[in-house]
């Protein structure tokens, strides 16, 4: 009996072995975030939850190895050769489930692969060029959210329920965000029903600037969060469902501010290239 638990483990590793390979398989570079199925924004969403359904299992797999890998070690320095503490071990199960344990992933944190990349084909609407295209939504800029002031820009301010969350911005940008939801809704109803906001129309200056003024200022940007749990800033992760609606934004035209070069995952924004046919539209 002494060499039952070298068994116990030998067996456990081949047992783990397809499934941490499957996992690695899956992954980009460690985190799911970079993930875009052939079929579209709406498959995107549940291979992510399996791979991180798969991450975990194979954590619980790793856990139970040490475990056992310390009671053999106990087993050898006392000279015991009682097996039956190894073998309790298999009474837990491999991943300890909550009542909701897969609708938990959209809020868990995981890392941004390629993150400057995350923006194929789709340009950033700077400053300079908001200002040019649009003019100022006010003529002075603190760090402080202001009202707007430019009368042509107010004309196009609303405030409206677009789905899970209510905004206020240019109504071509709200127009736009509410065909973002809808998509969503339609194809993921469990990640919509968690979509939380932490803000969109502040006329303030980028913050660490000085008169630069952010996309936020001129009603063409929001915040977003699953089940109000904020993102860290500049930490290069982000939760699982915010990579998931990035598909469905870029889809859009909308750009993610995962891609810029202070990391910003809660952070959506209408593109240049959206502003340019809006104005050819005749909406701007």
């Amino acid at each position: 009996m002494r060499f039952l638990p070298y068994i116990i483990i030998g067996a456990i590793v081949l047992l783990a072995a397809p499934l941490i390979w499957l996992a690695v398989q899956s992954m980009d570079d460690g985190a799911p975030s970079d993930f875009v199925a052939a079929g579209g924004p709406g498959i995107d969403s549940g291979a992510r939850i399996e791979i991180e359904a798969l991450r975990q299992q194979v954590e619980g797999l790793q856990a139970q190895i040490e475990a056992l890998r310390k009671e053999v070690a106990n087993i050898d320095t006392s000279g015991g050769g009682n097996s039956g503490a190894t073998a309790q071990n298999f009474d837990q199960p491999v991943v300890k489930d909550g009542p909701n344990a897969i609708l938990d992933a959209y809020a868990k944190v995981v890392l941004i692969a390629n993150r400057r990349k995350v923006n194929p084909g789709i340009n950033v609407a700077s400053p300079t060029f908001l200002e040019q295209f649009l003019g100022k939504p006010r003529e002075v800029l603190s760090d402080n959210c202001e009202p707007m002031t430019n009368p042509k820009l107010k004309q196009l301010l609303v405030l409206e329920n677009v789905g899970p969350i209510r905004v206020r911005m240019l109504q071509p940008a709200a127009d736009s965000i509410k065909r973002v939801f809808a998509k969503v809704k339609s194809v993921d109803p469990d990640l919509y029903a968690r979509i939380n906001t932490s803000g969109s129309l502040c006329v303030r200056q980028i913050r660490g600037t000085r008169g630069r003024t952010s996309t936020h200022a001129f009603g063409l940007a929001v915040d977003l969060n699953i089940d109000g749990r904020l993102d860290n800033f500049a930490d290069g992760k982000t939760q699982l469902g915010l990579t998931i609606l990035a598909d469905f934004f870029r889809e859009e035209g909308w750009v993610w501010g995962a891609g810029f070069s202070r990391e910003d995952s809660m952070h959506f924004e209408v593109s240049k290239q959206m502003l340019q046919q809006w104005r050819k539209e005749g909406k701007i």
